[in-house]
């Protein structure tokens, strides 16, 4: 028997949240573990399901009164790392997904996505750790390289990421697991979690969606990258 994934939800609307918890247990994939209004309330739960059942994944409304979801995120990252949060929201603009994104959210859907797309968002999260539809990829890309023209960035140091942690990193960046990356690469799984420390200490990032944004930064990685198979690595 799969386990089923653990997820709580963050939304002021209460019809909104019964409507999705409904959606997403009758798929017999996930467990809604319980829901909450705003950011202060979801903060508060977390604390008292430290004890007993703690969610995978948290489906978090950006606009909620008391505690937004951007506050609410910013806390849950710090004193739960391995949650998971994705953006549950009907804000396409590009200030709110690079906010989200920056705060190392797993991944954003807006409200108006169809059921399998979400679920599907879900599923990728669980398994891999984030996911980013071509969507949002291309907002944060075509964001990256318009700040890069105007404000001239200069390129890196030719040596400051050596071909093989460029290597590791397009791997991570296409949700390959430790293991799969060491088979492909012919290296220990030390020896790759070696370069994904190394990375995400140079870049200065917390998370492989740190890595993303650094890697579209510094056009090391771009759009298809994120989709396509590697060849001849």
């Amino acid at each position: 028997m799969d386990l089923k994934t653990n997820i709580v939800l963050a939304d002021d609307e209460t019809l909104f949240r019964g409507v999705l918890k409904q959606m997403l247990e009758s798929t017999g994939k996930f467990e809604v573990l319980f829901d909450a209004g705003n950011g202060a309330e979801l903060i508060e739960k977390l604390a008292a399901a430290e004890k007993v059942d703690f969610p995978d994944i948290v489906l978090m409304d950006l606009k909620m009164p008391e505690m937004n979801g951007i506050e609410a995120t910013k806390v849950i990252t710090k004193k739960y790392p391995d949650l998971k949060v994705i953006a549950l929201t009907t804000h396409k603009g590009k200030p709110f997904i690079l906010n989200m994104l920056n705060l190392g959210a797993a991944g954003y859907i807006t409200k108006d996505a169809e059921p399998d797309e979400m679920v599907q968002t879900i599923n990728e999260v669980a398994a891999k750790g984030f996911y980013y539809s071509q969507e949002v990829l291309q907002i944060i890309n075509g964001d990256f390289l318009n700040r890069n023209k105007k404000n001239s960035v200069s390129p890196l140091d030719p040596g400051f990421i050596t071909k093989r942690e460029k290597e590791v990193l397009l791997l991570l960046c296409q949700q390959f697991r430790t293991q799969e990356i060491a088979e492909k690469l012919f290296l220990s799984e030390r020896t790759v979690e070696g370069h994904r420390n190394n990375l995400l200490s140079k870049t200065n990032s917390k998370n492989v969606v740190g890595l993303i944004v650094y890697g579209l930064q510094h056009e090391i990685i771009d759009i298809s990258d994120l989709t396509d198979p590697i060849n001849g690595i």
